[in-house]
């Protein structure tokens, strides 16, 4: 039997729709100013755990219970629960205090790129120079001026829905994938990173294969990305930090002119991590990374035979050598969807239902597909 269209869900109500954290941190004066204080907090605490308090049978019949707060309309994020590891924070803008620009790159960069790249430097707070997973505050301050050169001159980044991006706490971003090399992925870092305050750093998935080579692994490490493995995506969310999965993987970044902008089959396992950790998934589309650099032709016999993902023909390779692979300078129109938030719906026991999961994943490219429809 599959699982019912999600959009037919009728949405919960009652003790389903009360978030614990909410309605036990909730005034009890908000709804009813007759009903006595400890009565409603105890009349909530039954609401959510389903249990029957003593207290009932001294109570009046005639009293009237509070509303239970209503479910949130979004997936915002919630505090951490007690004893859980605090998330993981940069500060707020208006927080940082900037010293005198230093240098050309200072000048150049403007006062709010600048309070940005100070903000996020305080991810490796207290671990060293790096942070657990090799993230280096002053490799990203040396690589930003690059990036951002490429977002504001080359690319020219255009981009909405930065409301749907939640301001802390755990986040899935789930995007398209195109172009051989990983542009679409720097572009959104370097987005979410300038229009977020607190500024968030993206922490995208990389590739096993990617992640394996010489000193490409080490900069993507220095520049806060990590290599997919279920260990680092569970621990970035469970620190709350957002993560950025292309769910096509390789087959994404390898689509011919033929299947430009036609997402490939999803990988589940960002599905299965954002209902164990109660994650709310953002569908993001990236119009412009299929037309950076349009394969003609794969040839996959050569590709395993040399051991590579990919063996293209494009337009400008082989035939200009290694630079024929550089990004033509296309214009990048970057969409972020209305957050999804399945874990509300299914719990973290969802997780373990793969007939589920794998609906659930195609729901979120449905969504995505859709949102590279209607920007295109």
């Amino acid at each position: 039997m599959r699982p019912p269209d999600l959009d037919s869900v009728a949405e919960p109500t009652g003790a389903a729709a009360v978030e614990p954290p909410a309605a036990l941190g909730r005034d009890p004066f908000a709804d009813d100013r007759d009903c006595d204080p400890l009565i409603a907090r105890l009349d909530l605490l039954e609401t959510v755990t389903g249990s029957r308090p003593r207290h009932e049978a001294h109570a009046p019949v005639s009293r009237v219970k509070p509303t239970p707060p209503p479910r949130p309309i979004d997936s915002g994020p919630r505090a951490p629960l007690p004893g859980r590891k605090r998330w993981v924070t940069a500060p707020a803008l208006r927080e940082i205090e900037l010293p005198e620009p230093s240098g050309l790159l200072d000048h150049v960069l403007g006062e709010q790129v600048r309070r940005v790249l100070m903000s996020l430097s305080h991810l490796a707070e207290g671990e060293g120079p790096l942070d657990r997973y090799g993230f280096s505050p002053d490799t990203m301050r040396r690589a930003f001026p690059f990036f951002h050169a490429l977002y504001k001159s080359w690319f020219r980044v255009k981009s909405s829905g930065h409301e749907h991006i939640p301001e802390t706490g755990p986040a899935i971003l789930a995007s398209n994938h195109g172009g051989l090399l990983p542009f679409d992925a720097a572009m959104a870092i370097v987005d979410v990173a300038l229009h977020s305050d607190p500024p968030r750093l993206l922490r995208a998935v990389v590739d096993r294969w990617a992640g394996s080579l010489p000193w490409v692994n080490v900069f993507y490490a220095r520049v806060g990305q990590v290599t997919g493995t279920r260990e680092n995506v569970g621990d970035l969310l469970g620190q709350g930090q957002a993560v950025l999965v292309f769910p096509e993987g390789i087959n994404g970044a390898r689509k011919t002119v033929a299947q430009r902008y036609r997402l490939q089959s999803f990988h589940v396992g960002f599905v299965e991590h954002a209902l164990r950790t109660r994650t709310p998934i953002v569908p993001m589309a990236v119009i412009g990374s299929d037309d950076q650099t349009p394969v003609l032709y794969d040839i996959k016999p050569l590709a395993r035979r040399l051991g590579l993902p990919v063996a293209p023909i494009t337009p400008t390779f082989p035939w200009f050598g290694p630079v024929g692979l550089l990004p033509y300078p296309v214009q990048y129109r970057i969409v972020y969807g209305e957050p999804l938030a399945y874990h509300e719906r299914f719990g973290p026991e969802g997780a373990d239902d793969s007939r589920l999961v794998r609906y659930l994943a195609n729901q979120v490219r449905r969504k995505v597909q859709q949102l590279v429809d209607r920007n295109r």
